[in-house]
């Protein structure tokens, strides 16, 4: 730590309220444990969805079934560490033998570590958690689900749309299930000139593992303690995925 900075760190934090302070030291403790994690893992491939879905459900063996194929081409597995959808990528990685990630976080309901981790960590906080998993990914899949889901496509969706971080890969798994929210994005919100058609292109729906599969394959396999997102320069930023 230079000794301008350091300066600058304590005039902010006389400047601070002590509850606020205190707000900012939990802030930085979810961070600091999240990004000390990551620089020990391989950068690889994020999965989310429904905490709901069960085991015996078609997302849930397809999710399962990803993990396995990801984790018998190197990939690591990262999810936000809790059942349903989480719990069948991390299982598929895991019963292979690779890397499964849980990056969980404590609700009133529903989430809890699943038991198909090698490495877990828990936040306080979703905007920390959500940039880890960001952090974590060079391909992002999104099986269905609910509010979670959606917040957490949109988000890195919008991130991408922005040239905030590179265009990464990013699959809507399950036709069925996301051609409405595609339509309505094509329709409504591109047909009101909130969003560019072309903003459309990042993401794309498959119901086909392989596919996902050589999209990580492509990317490769960053070396531990390396990330894409460093010195991420917007000029070069990964194209985004085309329909077709």
């Amino acid at each position: 730590m230079n000794a301008d900075f350091e300066k600058r760190l304590k005039a902010l934090a006389a400047s601070l309220a002590p509850e606020d302070l205190n707000r900012a030291a939990e802030y930085a403790h979810d961070l600091s444990q999240g990004l000390n994690l990551l620089r020990t893992i391989p950068q690889g491939v994020t999965v989310f969805g429904s905490a709901r879905v069960r085991e015996g459900d078609k997302y849930y063996n397809k999710a399962r079934e990803l993990g396995a194929e990801l984790a018998k081409n190197g990939h690591a597995i990262t999810t936000g560490g809790g059942p349903g959808i989480m719990e069948a990528a991390n299982r598929g990685a895991y019963e292979y033998g690779g890397r499964s990630v849980g990056l969980n976080i404590t609700l009133e309901h529903e989430q809890f570590a699943n038991q198909y981790l090698t490495d877990v960590l828990e936040f306080k906080y979703f905007f920390a958690r959500k940039v880890m998993l960001c952090m974590a990914s060079k391909v992002f899949v999104y099986f269905p689900g609910g509010f979670g889901t959606f917040d957490e496509f949109t988000e890195i969706l919008c991130l991408m749309q922005e040239n905030k971080m590179p265009r990464m890969p990013m699959y809507l798994f399950g036709k069925s299930y996301w051609k409405g929210l595609d339509k309505f994005f094509r329709t409504k919100v591109a047909g009101h000139n909130y969003i560019h058609l072309a903003d459309t292109h990042i993401y794309k729906m498959t119901d086909n593992i392989d596919e996902i599969v050589r999209a990580a394959n492509r990317i490769g396999h960053p070396r531990v303690n390396e990330n894409l997102y460093d010195n991420f320069d917007p000029r070069k930023s990964m194209p985004a995925i085309r329909k077709g």
